[in-house]
């Protein structure tokens, strides 16, 4: 998709070849008074709408405080967007436009594990700060230089689900996963770190991204000897039918969901068959129930309430809590280096400290480009068909 801005850059890149002049390269210093440009490429149509939607919705939405208030040190920002539809050629085609055409700052995005995979050797050869919106663990590990990431990964998910368990007494687990970047990712971490929590994995089964019913893995799992809860791992409209067939087979143990579901929308899809159904998520879907004295109330709070004041009551997901931190740790970065230049907002990016986002306090270091631990994750079970904490 071509923007408006998009067509814009475009025509003045046309001006200044006719007038014979030099175009700088990705990268290169600009004027001070020249904008920053932000690149952005997110799934704001297709099966991954529901996070690339709200996504872009927040980077416009904020962008356009930022300049209202005056910019980042004196400069404008310019966002230019491409919507991959989470086709991850796609992404590879728009991002490689960002660089070498649209000459970006910074990106901001990726959706999906799949897309953000996809691009990151070009980023990497660009030398361009790349900010993740998606939850594959394995987009920050192990570290890249130029690649940092808001949204807690799923190996933290996978650990958040066996801290409750064992706190439960449940140690025979089943998993669903589904097939896809994150479903495949996630189901890999949880393997990986199940030993540590002593939870033994005794069923496994999959789903595909077309499947539109999982009631022959559930009467599997069903029948498995000893399952003591069940991890769905995946998102989009997947673990719905898994909740609705989970409940129609009459399961009698707890259903567990990763946070790739942390939105109202799995609620209304899922409907009467999620409630009991806990999942790992930020503290933004239960904004105004976190205590008044807690450091984060005042961040999810605020955006929550200017969120739904543009798109309506319940409209906020987490995943436009990724787009605002993103953007936020940008702002920050390029505060702290006093210049957009790419290798000093990297820098600064690296070395920042007590950050207080939708996700939680992020503190980055050179080993470290996430800068969340566990303790940001909120264990939360539906309950009368909304969000409650559970610790």
């Amino acid at each position: 998709m071509t923007t408006p801005l998009k067509t814009g850059l475009m025509l003045a890149g046309l001006a200044i070849a006719a007038l014979g002049l030099t175009v700088s390269a990705p990268g290169a210093a600009r004027a001070e008074d020249d904008p920053i440009r932000v690149g952005s490429f997110l799934a704001v149509t297709g099966p991954a709408s529901f996070l690339g939607d709200p996504e872009l919705k927040t980077l416009e939405m904020y962008i356009e405080r930022i300049n209202q208030a005056g910019g980042l040190n004196g400069r404008m920002l310019d966002l230019v967007h491409y919507d991959t539809a989470g086709d991850a050629n796609k992404a590879r085609t728009f991002v490689k436009r960002l660089l070498e055409d649209d000459e970006v700052d910074v990106i901001l995005g990726g959706s999906t594990t799949g897309t953000t995979m996809a691009v990151i050797p070009l980023v990497e050869r660009a030398e361009v700060p790349f900010i993740s919106f998606a939850g594959g663990v394995s987009i920050i590990d192990p570290v890249k230089p130029w690649v940092f990431k808001t949204p807690h990964t799923d190996r933290m998910a996978c650990e958040k689900i066996f801290e409750d368990m064992r706190g439960r007494g449940i140690v025979r687990v089943a998993l669903i996963s589904g097939t896809g970047g994150f479903g495949k990712s996630m189901r890999g971490e949880c393997m990986t770190v199940a030993p540590r929590f002593d939870i033994e994995v005794v069923a496994d089964e999959t789903y595909g991204p077309g499947d539109t019913d999982m009631v022959a893995q559930l009467t599997k799992i069903k029948n498995a000897e000893g399952v003591e809860a069940v991890v769905n791992a995946g998102f989009g409209q997947g673990p719905a039918i898994v909740t609705k067939n989970f409940a129609q087979l009459g399961f009698e143990v707890p259903l567990y969901q990763s946070h790739g579901v942390a939105s109202k929308k799995y609620i209304e899809l899922a409907g009467d068959a999620a409630e009991g159904v806990r999942l790992p998520a930020a503290a933004l879907l239960v904004a105004e129930k976190l205590p008044a004295g807690d450091p984060q109330r005042p961040i999810v709070v605020g955006y929550k309430t200017s969120y739904e004041a543009v798109y309506g009551d319940g409209s906020v997901s987490t995943f436009g809590g990724h787009a605002l931190d993103g953007l936020m740790l940008y702002k920050t970065a390029v505060e702290a280096a006093g210049s957009a230049e790419p290798a000093a907002v990297r820098d600064a990016l690296e070395s920042i400290r007590g950050f207080m986002g939708t996700a939680g306090e992020v503190t980055m270091s050179a080993d470290d480009h996430l800068g969340l631990g566990l303790s940001a994750f909120r264990m939360l079970e539906i309950r009368d068909g909304d969000w409650t904490l559970v610790d």
